[in-house]
């Protein structure tokens, strides 16, 4: 068994911060091949023009270097000041995998694999040492449902099943958003839409028959 945390946190006070003010309409989506020194990053909802005037004004960023420019997107390399970057050690100490992060308005939304609920009580706690305001959204025990079981959608399965066959959700990913969305003959915007809802309904099915327990302490 393992423990799917969705976390909520607030950009100044992780990485970003001045960025995502700067283009509170953008979204900043962290890419498959991110390491903890060079992560990639794609942005939308924003032209080049503000994206880059928005890196620069932030005190974080050393610099960035634009890979692939689409009608909808961007995508960077970015390089940080040393010690400015947040959130690596105080989530994925113990081992806690980052399945996905994105960031709008001034926050970012970060889903995390731990080994269990001990593991994420304490990531938990290193957050709130660290004096970052950490909002606990949502807490999914996976426990391999079987087939039957699921109330996934036949189209969100796909994109699941495809998803783990291409490495979506290793760490470094092996295939990006984008990609996978071509190999699926479908947008990016509606690959997006179904891992939401996907994620959403495998959540309510794990918490549902919990819902009498204790919240975490």
């Amino acid at each position: 068994m393992s423990t799917i945390a969705e976390f909520r946190l607030p950009a100044a006070e992780t990485t970003l911060g001045v960025a995502l003010e700067h283009v509170p309409d953008a979204t900043f989506e962290l890419e498959s091949s991110v390491s903890k020194t060079r992560p990639s990053l794609w942005l939308s909802d924003v032209d080049r023009e503000r994206a880059e005037a928005a890196f620069e004004a932030d005190p974080s960023v050393a610099g960035h270097e634009l890979l692939v420019e689409t009608e909808s997107r961007l995508l960077y390399d970015v390089t940080f000041v040393d010690e400015t970057v947040r959130l690596s050690d105080e989530l994925l100490a113990e081992g806690g995998s980052l399945l996905e992060m994105w960031g709008t308005d001034g926050w970012w939304q970060v889903r995390v694999r731990f080994r269990d609920r001990d593991a994420l009580v304490d990531a938990y706690d290193r957050l709130e040492e660290a004096g970052i305001s950490a909002d606990l959204r949502r807490v999914s025990d996976v426990n391999g449902v079987a087939d039957d079981e699921t109330q996934l959608t036949p189209q969100q399965q796909e994109a699941l099943e495809a998803a783990l066959e291409h490495g979506y959700f290793e760490i470094p990913r092996g295939i990006s958003m984008e990609e996978l969305a071509d190999e699926l003959g479908i947008s990016h915007q509606a690959l997006s839409e179904r891992f939401r809802r996907a994620y959403e309904t495998l959540v309510d099915d794990e918490l549902q028959p919990a819902s009498n327990r204790s919240d975490l302490e």
